[in-house]
């Protein structure tokens, strides 16, 4: 026994995908009124999963070899020749652990939840199990699989605990994201089937697979489409903003944390890594996509007077930089992107945590109608400001960082014209000037000035130890990440190098 648990023959990989939804479902012989007992049952389940994940990674996961490790590789259905395929490597080791801490402090940021508690929590452990298996997968059936595994989640925890306009908000998410599943499935497919009768969903075997260019190109922006609308980008977007307008805040905290940066790994993961030279082809274009992105996004973020939908299109406009990381086919950039999606996932999940913990003491969400706020809470007003300078990229802070290495790789890319990079930097850096305005104007409608709120002087409590826990420990790997940043590099730059190389030798 002791063998078998300090070898890689154990199925670390499965039990870390399987647990949180296994152990969620037994939430359902809980007593219907034990509230508080299922809120900490939750929370001790995460907990377990992100000792275990730490664990198998410290130990049994080689951090210099580019290569998959602790694979597992199980016949599931016979007829169908349907693999459970499992792997990690330096891209996905990063968000595995980005999934876990995320959900974590999620959970225990959600206030006590008084419709349907058992149904609350088994739905936030289910879209842990479906994130890390999507990260974690190394078959394209399997991927697809884990990614719909997300859809039925998000969906009910907007339906059943959003805001006034919760069921337009979930129909919307759910037209869009089903919508986009449809190119992911149509693409596994024809990568699957192509080039044989039986279907090789490997994906090992599809990353030495060669395509006719029209059909790689078909192929790549079938895949494109999916990513397109999790990321999300434009014209795809517009389901986000109005999802975080209705979400509870522990959901915001999964959607902008983990779920957009699904769609940026699937770009990485797919659509750089198994066809490659669509992705060449393809990237000039994307690449004024995603200065548009970042433009628009920062241009319209000022005009929304809902706190939630300002921060969900600052969203959008960081995520801009992951993609022109990606589309600048540089080792500098694409170690940028990975950055930026690491680092974006710990300072969105905790900008929509704190818009909760402001809306549960005013219950306001227009930003019009605040004001004065740094008084009553100067603890809130404090980390909030904190960590809208993180936002928007205050040197010392992850943010910086991540955007500087992207500018670096758009730079040293020896892709595009010397002309052209001066030009994309020139229109990156006016983005990066927007970013200050929509997101100090936010702190200065909330938190200065004079307001005369009326409600109850029992809600000006401010930050209590539970909200100081959770804004602290996201806040610490942020800034340890921007005076460190070689913690994440050291996870992802040999698998960079290894994508790069097949990328222009292949």
């Amino acid at each position: 026994m002791y063998l078998v648990f300090t070898t890689n023959y154990f199925p670390w990989l499965t039990i870390v995908v399987l647990f949180p939804i296994f152990a969620g479902s037994l939430l359902f012989f809980f007593p219907h009124r034990g509230n508080k007992v299922i809120r900490w049952y939750t929370i001790c389940i995460c907990i377990l999963e992100l000792l275990i994940t730490t664990y198998a990674f410290c130990y049994h996961f080689e951090f210099d070899d580019p290569l998959i490790q602790l694979t597992e590789d199980y016949k599931w259905i016979r007829f169908f020749d349907f693999y459970w395929r499992l792997g990690i490597d330096g891209l996905s080791i990063g968000p595995i652990l980005l999934t876990g801490f995320i959900t974590t402090l999620a959970t225990l940021a959600a206030r006590p939840v008084t419709r349907d508690p058992r149904l609350f929590h088994f739905l936030m452990l289910a879209m842990y199990s479906g994130q890390i298996g999507s990260f974690s997968s190394r078959d394209l059936l399997l991927f697809f699989l884990m990614w719909e595994l997300e859809l039925i989640p998000v969906y009910l925890l907007l339906s059943m605990w959003g805001g006034k306009k919760r069921l337009y908000s979930a129909t919307k998410f759910i037209l869009y994201t089903a919508g986009g599943s449809i190119f992911l499935l149509m693409g596994v497919l024809g990568i699957g089937l192509y080039g044989s009768n039986q279907p090789t969903l490997n994906f090992e075997t599809s990353a030495n697979q060669s395509y006719p260019v029209a059909l790689e190109i078909i192929l790549y922006i079938g895949f494109l489409i999916a990513f397109a609308v999790k990321s999300p980008i434009i014209p795809l977007h517009t389901w986000l903003p109005d999802t975080h307008g209705e979400a509870h805040y522990s959901t915001c905290m999964l959607l902008a944390g983990i779920l957009l940066k699904m769609g940026a790994y699937g770009l990485v993961r797919i659509n750089m890594e198994l066809l490659p030279y669509a992705h060449s082809i393809v990237s000039p274009w994307l690449m004024i996509v995603g200065i548009i992105q970042i433009i628009y996004a920062a241009s319209t973020s000022p005009g929304q007077r809902n706190l939630k939908k300002r921060i969900a299109y600052s969203s959008v406009s960081h995520m801009g930089f992951i993609i022109l990381g990606i589309v600048s086919i540089s080792d500098t950039g694409l170690n940028g992107a990975i950055l930026q999606i690491i680092s974006h996932g710990f300072i969105g999940a905790a900008l929509f945590f704190l818009a909760g913990t402001s809306y549960d003491r005013i219950r306001l969400v227009y930003l019009d109608e605040m004001g004065g706020m740094a008084i009553p809470i100067p603890k809130i007003f404090t980390t909030f400001s904190i960590l809208s300078m993180a936002s928007l990229a205050l040197p010392g802070m992850s943010g910086f960082v991540a955007e500087l290495i992207v500018f670096f790789g758009i730079i040293t890319s020896q892709k595009y014209l010397l002309m052209t990079k001066i030009l994309i930097t020139f229109v990156m850096a006016i983005g990066m000037i927007l970013t200050p305005i929509y997101l100090l104007s936010m702190l200065r409608q909330m938190f200065y000035g004079y307001k005369f709120f009326n409600v109850p002087t029992s809600y000006f409590f401010d930050s209590g130890p539970r909200e100081l826990f959770v804004s602290i420990s996201i806040l610490l790997p942020v800034i340890g990440i921007g005076i460190y940043p070689d913690f994440v590099f050291s996870l992802s730059v040999d698998k960079v190098e290894a994508v790069l190389s097949n990328f222009f030798y292949k």
